[in-house]
């Protein structure tokens, strides 16, 4: 069964540039080396009707996401309440988070500022920090994690693991191969016919086009597919015929 998932990354710090973003390009290498793929990410700053109406829509989408950010208990903090407000249901405190949240503070005061970091929408499970033991939450496939990449990572680890093992894909058998074509007539746009054809026959592999330029020349164009071994040498082989019948120089790219 294919799935859809995609990645919500929450902070105004990273949309004003103090810090950048390590989330992006690890959930995509978490999700490749399990044969899965990001399909999209959204980055959005600390407003709680914006992140509010971005969770309804991408629940209502049935989309597997994880959320990055805003869990914590500071007043900049929006999250929870968001994710709340999304799924129309208020905040509690959750029985087992709060477990979890008495054994990282052993022998320390469970103070009422503590309590928040596990007052969750009503009705979500927890996910375990193996970090510090303060979990995150999840509801409707989304996974609201950290902003820490520490904490978020294996517990998006977790998640994956726990909830969609049956949906992994071997990856050795994956190959991706691509000619650099160069010429006047490389243009994407002159080759759209071809892509489509491509598309169209061999609808198990991914195409993909990425031009490159020198100030406002074109260097090359980048054209491939990855998928089965074979199917790739078939398909390439097309590709081939067709860009040679239309006089257009090719490389394999290294």
């Amino acid at each position: 069964m294919s799935r859809t998932f995609g990645a919500i990354i929450i902070g105004d710090e990273i949309l004003s540039g103090k810090r950048q973003d390590k989330h992006f390009a690890k959930i995509a290498e978490m999700l490749g080396v399990r044969g899965l793929r990001l399909s999209w990410v959204e980055y959005l700053g600390d407003d709680q009707e914006r992140l509010a109406a971005t969770f309804k829509r991408t629940m209502a989408a049935g989309d597997v996401v994880f959320s990055c950010g805003g869990i914590g208990n500071t007043p900049d903090d929006h999250t929870r309440q968001a994710a709340a407000a999304a799924l129309g249901v208020g905040l509690e405190l959750h029985p087992e988070g709060y477990e979890e949240l008495k054994a990282r503070f052993a022998g320390e005061e469970v103070t009422d500022q503590r309590r928040q970091l596990v007052t969750f929408p009503a009705g979500v499970r927890i996910i375990p920090n193996p970090f510090n033991r303060i979990p995150g939450f999840t509801a409707n496939e989304h996974y609201f994690v950290p902003g820490f990449p520490q904490m978020a990572h294996p517990m998006i680890e977790w998640a994956l693991d726990t909830h969609y093992r049956d949906l992994f894909k071997p990856v050795d058998g994956v190959v991706e191969k691509a000619f650099l074509l160069t010429g006047p007539n490389v243009y994407e746009s002159a080759l759209l016919d071809l892509m489509e054809r491509i598309v169209r026959d061999y609808p198990a592999l991914r195409l993909f086009s990425l031009p490159s330029l020198i100030g406002h020349e074109r260097k090359h164009l980048e054209l491939g597919v990855e998928g089965e071994p074979g199917l790739v040498d078939q398909a390439m082989e097309e590709i081939r015929r067709e860009i040679e019948r239309r006089g257009i120089v090719w490389t394999w790219r290294p």
